[in-house]
């Protein structure tokens, strides 16, 4: 029986401050067009990949999810830009919001080392 060295690797802090560099770019996201997210939901997915450790896995998994619901609600409401200005700039302001919300909490979640 074979056992898989990676699965006892301790995380170095490398690995935390990749965790962070990927929060931040999320959570500066709306100012670069969403470059930045797309940039991070990339690594997130190579990282993940490879990953063995629960919270990391996890945090991940949150930045993923909370990408791909922002991107999910802002297709689902961008007919409202069309029809009426004010109504899709407040849809998207609130969009903003949520996505903020996420990334923060995530981020203060993940640098107390606890799950999302």
């Amino acid at each position: 029986m074979e056992t898989d060295l990676a699965e006892f690797e301790p995380k170095t802090a490398n690995d935390r401050s990749v965790m962070h560099l990927l929060y931040g770019l999320h959570t500066l996201a709306w100012f670069s067009g969403g470059v930045f997210a797309v940039i991070a939901l990339i690594i997130n997915y190579l990282r993940r990949a490879d990953e063995t450790n629960a919270l990391y896995i996890d945090h991940h998994n949150y930045m993923i999810a909370t990408f791909w619901w922002t991107l999910l609600w802002l297709v689902v409401l961008s007919p409202l830009w069309l029809l009426f200005i004010f109504p899709g700039a407040i849809a998207y302001g609130i969009v903003w919001l949520w996505y903020l919300y996420r990334c923060i909490r995530g981020w203060m979640r993940f640098s107390d080392n606890r799950l999302t």
